[in-house]
């Protein structure tokens, strides 16, 4: 089974009536600064859009994964003619070194990375949004209470395994009867082939994963000369082999006290209308935050909310920027 719904170009066709394409034609900009970065365990990919020395701090995307690819961010390049964007991809993915040490398979020591990232390049003040688990890595990051950190925004975050899992198991009891019950048969002594169990996955990421299909110029750029793409050994060894079904070093996983340690007016969820991180538990999750966080609901999109609803994605954190920016001019 392929790396899948934190990666956020993860998909593909799927036994449904046809759902609509992507329509826009995107067209990605060169990046205007590239770098190998050095962090703990080896030395990461870096592109940087916009001036880091402009007015406005800059924005830095995480990407989900474990062992996914900036690619599916380049979305947010848009938000470049106001602020630098910078996005990267993780150690043992995409052209980032590949070292394929377990050891550096760590929460910890991805958060230790975001902050070798600020250091590499002189950055004094950010604004910080993981995606997926992507969003693990900012909540951890926020909960140490960075001086540097403007903002947090915690797209689809994996937030507790055990809340993740719950919701796969809500949301599949919603698919058609001949998908779902493969699903189930697919955690069963005896499973179907895994082409079988494959395509009854595609069923459950067609709906709540990715709605529509990839553009031609985000296609192009993930396979890229130099992308390596996503690590599926890095995923399988962190979370494992099933969308349902936990058996990595996160099945255990929970932040939820963390939540405790984030600032509401600073912190904002961001999930789709048809989220695998469901709404509900997104506000759940919100709620516990200390004041209360902010929650946006973009509709029309699955868990990729910038693959699904580019413009609508790029407008909710245009404004929560902007609304921030305040706190740091």
């Amino acid at each position: 089974m392929r790396l899948s719904r934190r990666a956020l170009l993860a998909g593909g066709a799927a036994a449904l009536a046809p759902l609509p394409a992507t329509a826009r034609d995107a067209v990605y900009p060169p990046p205007a600064r590239e770098a190998m970065l050095a962090v703990p365990g080896g030395r990461v990919y870096v592109r940087v859009n916009g001036d880091l020395n402009g007015p406005r701090p800059p924005l830095v995307l995480i990407h989900g994964g474990p062992g996914g690819t900036h690619t599916g961010m380049l979305d947010a390049l848009a938000l470049a003619d106001e602020r630098a964007v910078i996005l990267y991809d993780q150690l043992d993915s995409g052209r980032s070194d590949w070292p394929q040490d377990p050891a550096n398979w760590r929460v910890s020591r991805f958060v230790d990375e975001l902050e070798a990232i600020r250091r590499g390049l002189a950055v004094s003040l950010w604004h910080v949004c993981g995606i997926s688990w992507g969003g693990t890595i900012a909540l951890e990051y926020a909960a140490r209470r960075p001086a540097e950190l403007v903002s947090t925004v915690l797209g689809g975050p994996l937030i507790a395994t055990r809340a993740w899992l719950a919701d796969a198991d809500a949301l599949r009891s919603t698919l058609p009867r001949d998908a779902r019950d493969t699903l189930l048969a697919c955690e069963g002594m005896s499973p179907p082939s895994p082409t079988t169990c494959d395509a009854a996955t595609d069923v459950f990421y067609r709906h709540y994963n990715r709605r529509e299909d990839a553009s031609p110029a985000l296609r192009a750029a993930a396979h890229a000369a130099g992308n390596r793409g996503s690590n599926q050994q890095l995923y399988e060894t962190m979370w494992g082999k099933s969308e349902f079904v936990s058996t990595g070093t996160l099945r255990d996983y929970d932040g939820t006290p963390l939540l405790r340690k984030l600032d509401g007016a600073r912190t904002l969820f961001m999930v789709g209308q048809y989220d695998e991180a469901r709404p509900v538990t997104a506000l759940g999750f919100a709620a516990q935050v200390p004041g209360g966080a902010e929650v946006a609901v973009i509709p029309g999109a699955a868990h990729g909310t910038l693959s699904d609803r580019p413009r609508e994605t790029v407008g909710i954190l245009r404004g929560w920027l902007a609304r921030h920016d305040t706190r740091a001019l």
